[in-house]
């Protein structure tokens, strides 16, 4: 049978009784909660056909909604052809063209960021430094939830994580593929190095993670990882050796290693920090060569996860918030209507909600509101923003303590870089309204995807020491610090106006 997707127009063809969630991931259509019905996040609307009323339809989609043909793609199944309005994420991915100092080689090499939501590969010629090429792809095994959490539970099921190996190995096989192929010369790869948090490390490399489901949440094997390239099924010229780059502890990955090389913080006199803030909050500060490292679990808010009308920054969704004369003024991507809000905008739209007097410093609406108009039909409600308020404890509360063990508090910081989607795109103010980055604009520095800068400096250096770098580096576990619970409730608050 056929279904259509619109306004993609896309079709495809499918087995009568076929689960949709097998079917629209790539065109679109996200499961954060891994396809367990608990959110709302993958909906689809019949437009022609039919597709039957589940249970948990019934039980999320309100009675209007199930009228106009809503459903929850994660367990619909179609068992006729059908026209489904799916929303396409057509979101951009961030790549890396810093230039940096290199030392030439021959041959051609592939830096890799394998990140929780989004992959990219960069083909590069080892001899001159240029990259080649470029491939993003949105994580396949995001189909079983969208936060790492998520992941390290289906991983525990059975058959679970081989599964999730197997959906991350073949679709960077894939993308490396083809990064060969539009490359006309053939010439061997001499080396593909791959970073990414350390459930994504141990995930690809087939390494057990149910260490990291519980405290202490200490990884199991966090070192470098080598396999030649034809025992993960990848047609390589020259069957390139596949490193994935060693961790540095719980939850901190070879993504902030990588970081770190790409700031060269190791090498700065003065107070250094790095902050990657998306899935999971990976924070990095350091001074005289010495560096403290820690995760915080943020949660997904920053980037829009378990937001009611939420979405990744992609066609349709309010990327910036501010204020004109005591009114909202929207950016929506793609200048279409807006039906939803990412990370970035929500950040805005809070602070403008604050600087509005209609959000208090508690984070309870004011005037008894439900929620918080920011530009139909898009609304912040107040279970949105307790999850922000949340994400953004978690994460000022983990600055604290690690500027606090170095002796040193936000005025002392000589430069901090923001890495990710999320650092380049935010608001230096928004986010400094809300109390989650306090630190002056400018020592505030959007850096890019340092993790595949990073990567990029390690194929440049082979031989380079890692092991010498992550012995200068502390990784501080923030649930076992004994300041950490007060100082996160002390950071619940939004701050009051400057």
């Amino acid at each position: 049978m056929r279904i259509q997707l619109q306004p993609l127009g896309a079709s495809l063809d499918a087995v009568p009784g076929a689960l949709l969630r097998d079917l629209l991931f790539n065109y679109g259509v996200e499961f954060p909660c891994g396809g367990r019905g608990r959110c709302k996040r993958c909906r689809v609307r019949v437009l022609e056909g039919s597709l039957p009323i589940t249970s948990e339809d019934a039980g999320l989609l309100s009675p209007a909604e199930l009228r106009d043909g809503w459903r929850l793609a994660c367990h619909a199944r179609a068992d006729s052809p059908v026209t489904l309005e799916v929303a396409q994420w057509d979101a951009a991915i961030l790549a890396d063209d810093s230039p940096f100092d290199f030392i030439p080689a021959e041959g051609l090499a592939v830096a890799i960021d394998l990140g929780t939501t989004t992959l990219v590969a960069q083909l590069l010629d080892l001899s001159t430094g240029r990259v080649l090429g470029v491939r993003t792809a949105l994580n396949p095994q995001a189909i079983h939830g969208s936060d790492i959490m998520s992941r390290v539970q289906f991983a525990l099921t059975r058959q679970g994580a081989v599964e999730l190996r197997d959906l991350i190995r073949g679709r960077l096989g894939v993308l490396v593929g083809e990064l060969l192929a539009a490359c006309p010369d053939g010439a061997p790869v001499r080396d593909i190095a791959i970073v990414g948090n350390t459930v994504m490390h141990h995930l690809f490399c087939g390494i057990d993670v149910e260490p990291l489901s519980h405290a202490p949440f200490e990884p199991l094997r966090d070192g470098l990882q080598r396999f030649p390239a034809s025992a993960l099924g990848w047609q390589v010229p020259g069957d390139s050796a596949v490193r994935f780059l060693p961790c540095l502890g719980g939850f901190v990955g070879s993504d902030v290693l990588a970081g770190i090389l790409a700031t060269r913080m190791h090498l700065a006199s003065g107070l250094v920090g790095l902050i990657d803030l998306g899935t999971n909050g990976e924070i990095a500060f350091g001074l005289g060569g010495r560096i403290l490292c820690a995760s915080t679990a943020a949660g997904p808010a920053f980037e829009a996860g378990r937001i009611s009308v939420g979405m990744r920054a992609s066609t349709g969704a309010i990327s910036e918030v501010s204020l004109d004369a005591g009114r909202l003024r929207c950016r929506v991507l793609g200048d279409v209507p807006p039906r939803g809000i990412c990370g970035s905008g929500l950040v805005d739209a809070v602070a403008a909600g604050l600087d509005l007097g209609l959000i208090q410093p508690s984070g309870r609406l004011a005037h008894g509101q439900s929620a918080f108009p920011v530009c139909p039909p898009v609304v912040v409600t107040q279970a949105d923003i307790r999850e922000l308020q949340l994400a953004k404890a978690a994460c000022a509360a983990g600055i604290r303590i690690l500027l606090k063990r170095l002796g040193a508090s936000a005025r002392d910081v000589a430069r901090l870089y923001l890495a990710g989607a999320f650092g380049n795109y935010v608001s230096r103010a928004g986010a400094r309204r809300i109390g989650l980055l306090d630190f002056p604009d400018e020592v505030v520095h959007p850096s890019g995807n340092t993790a595949l800068l990073g990567a990029k400096l390690a194929l440049f250096s082979p031989s380079l020491d890692l092991d010498a770098i992550r012995a200068r580096v502390e990784h501080l576990s923030l649930a076992a610090d004994p300041e950490f619970q007060d100082i996160y409730v002390d950071e619940m608050a939004f701050a009051p106006p400057s």
